[in-house]
């Protein structure tokens, strides 16, 4: 299965569509909220699946993955 390479551009350009954060670039997103989202649920489609996919990212310390696609 071949990796969709769209997703990490996402998490650097796509904006949290609703809630506390909305308007923020899904990269910029704390990572208690994203703890947050993982003990109560993902939203559905895409977005959770984007923000699961920077839950692992920054669980795991791998922020630098995003760092040169930031514009």
């Amino acid at each position: 299965m071949d990796f969709d390479k769209t997703i990490l551009l996402d998490l650097v350009s796509m904006k949290m569509p609703f809630g506390k954060y909305k308007d923020r670039i899904l990269c910029d997103l704390p990572a208690y909220y994203l703890e947050w989202f993982s003990a109560k649920g993902f939203p559905t489609g895409r977005l959770g699946m984007l923000l699961q996919t920077l839950f692992e990212i920054k669980t795991n310390g791998l922020e630098s993955l995003l760092e040169p696609l930031k514009k």
